[in-house]
C-alpha cells in the first residue's frame, strides 16, 4: 500500500467531537496524517492540541510575521528558511533585529513532535513553549510576549482570524503558542530517497551509499540514532575546547559535567544546512567528517565515543568519507522544503 507522503501528523482517536472550554472544532478541519513505518511514536502530545487546518495556517501566519519582533523585522522564518532545510542560510550565527548577532547557529526546525527538548542546550523541554525562547531573546527578536499579544488583539485581521479558529474573543498567550505549534507539529521531514528505500516504496540506494549506510551504521549511529538521525541527547563532540563563551547544555544543568555538551542535531536534510556544529564552524560535510577524524579538540567533558583509540575522534579513511556524503545526500526530502504548506504566504 502507497504511504501518504509530506507532512505526516498523529490522529490519536477516532471520535471527531472534541469540545473545551476554550475552543470549537468542525469535524472536517481536523488534519489526520499517517505515522510514517520508520519512525517512532511521537512525543508531542496531539490530543492536547488538536491539529486543524484553520489552526495550522494561523500558525504559518504567525511564524511569518514580524510583528512577532520588537521593530517588525524579524520573523520565525527569518532565521528558519524553507529553502536550507529551515535554517539561516549561510549564517554561522544567527541573525536577528537590527542584525545583531547571536552565539549559535541555527538549528533546523523538522520532525519536532519527536523530540523532548529543544535548542542546543535543551532549555526548552516543551514544544509549546518553543517561540517564547526566540521571542524574547534580546538578540533575536528583542520583544516581550505581553506587548505581542498587545499587537496581535489590537489588529483586528488577526482577532477575526483567532475568533475564526478557537472561537475565543481575545488572544491569550495560550492561543498564541497553541496556534504556532499546530504549524510546528506539521512540519515532518519523512520522504528521502532513503525513506522510501527503507519502507520500501520501489527505491533503491546505489552501491556507494548502501556501502555509506553500513560505515554510517558502524561509525555514527550511536549518536545519530533511529531514523530521526539523533538519540536526542546532549555531547561534547571536540569542535571547541572554548566554552568561555558557550558552555552548552551546562548553562542549563549548572552541572560542570555537561560544560561543552550541545544537543545531537538530526541529519536529516544535512546536504543543505551548512554551516555545521553549534557555532557554524565546519563549512561542509567533508571537513565535517575529516573534524571527526582527526580534528578533534579534547577536553575534560569529550564525549565517551570519541575517546576510544589512542588519538580522540574516530578513524574514517578517504573511501569511507566518499561512500558517507553519498549515504547522507540520500537524507534529503526535497518535498519537504519545496512544501508549499510550509512556505512563507
Amino acid at each position: 500500500m502507497k504511504k501518504a507522503r509530506s507532512v505526516y501528523i498523529i490522529f490519536l482517536t477516532l471520535s471527531l467531537v472534541i469540545v473545551s472550554a476554550f475552543t470549537i472544532y468542525d469535524e472536517d478541519q481536523l488534519i489526520k496524517i499517517t505515522i510514517p513505518s520508520n519512525f517512532p511514536l511521537p512525543v508531542y502530545d496531539l490530543e492536547k492540541n488538536k491539529i486543524t487546518r484553520k489552526g495550522v495556517e494561523l500558525g504559518r501566519q504567525l511564524f511569518y510575521d514580524g510583528v512577532l519582533s520588537i521593530d517588525g523585522s524579524t520573523s520565525c522564518g527569518s532565521c528558519h528558511q524553507q529553502v536550507s532545510a529551515f535554517i539561516q542560510q549561510d549564517h554561522d550565527f544567527s541573525h536577528g533585529v537590527e542584525n545583531r548577532i547571536g552565539r549559535r547557529n541555527a538549528l533546523p526546525l523538522m520532525n519536532l513532535i519527536f523530540s523532548n527538548s529543544f535548542f542546543w542546550d535543551g532549555g526548552v523541554s516543551d514544544l509549546d513553549l518553543s517561540p517564547l525562547n526566540a521571542i524574547e531573546n534580546e538578540v533575536e527578536m528583542g520583544e516581550k510576549l505581553g506587548h505581542v499579544l498587545k499587537k496581535l488583539n489590537a489588529s483586528r485581521g488577526y482577532r477575526d482570524r483567532f475568533k475564526e479558529t478557537y472561537n475565543a474573543d481575545s488572544i491569550s498567550t495560550h492561543l498564541f503558542l497553541k496556534s504556532i505549534s499546530q504549524f510546528l507539529a506539521t512540519m515532518v521531514s519523512a520522504n528521502s530517497r532513503y525513506d522510501r528505500y527503507k519502507r520500501k516504496e520501489g527505491v533503491q540506494l546505489n552501491a556507494n551509499e548502501l556501502e555509506g549506510l553500513k560505515v554510517f551504521k558502524d561509525k555514527c549511529s550511536t549518536c545519530h540514532a533511529t531514523d530521526l538521525f539523533t538519540d536526542g541527547t546532549f555531547r561534547n563532540n571536540g569542535s571547541t575546547d572554548d566554552f568561555r563563551f558557550d558552555k552548552g547544555r551546562q548553562e542549563i544543568t549548572l552541572k560542570d559535567s555537561d560544560i561543552g555538551k550541545f544537543k545531537v542535531p538530526s541529519l536529516r536534510n544535512v546536504e543543505l544546512t551548512a554551516p555545521y556544529m553549534h557555532d557554524g564552524s565546519i563549512s561542509t560535510l567533508e571537513a565535517v567528517l575529516e573534524h571527526y577524524n582527526s580534528g578533534i579538540k579534547p577536553s575534560e567533558t569529550l564525549d565517551s565515543v570519541l575517546r576510544k583509540r589512542s588519538k580522540p575522534g574516530l578513524s574514517i579513511n578517504t573511501e569511507e568519507k566518499k561512500v558517507l556524503i553519498s549515504f547522507l545526500k540520500t537524507l534529503t526530502d526535497h518535498e519537504f522544503i519545496k512544501d508549499k504548506r510550509f512556505s512563507e504566504f
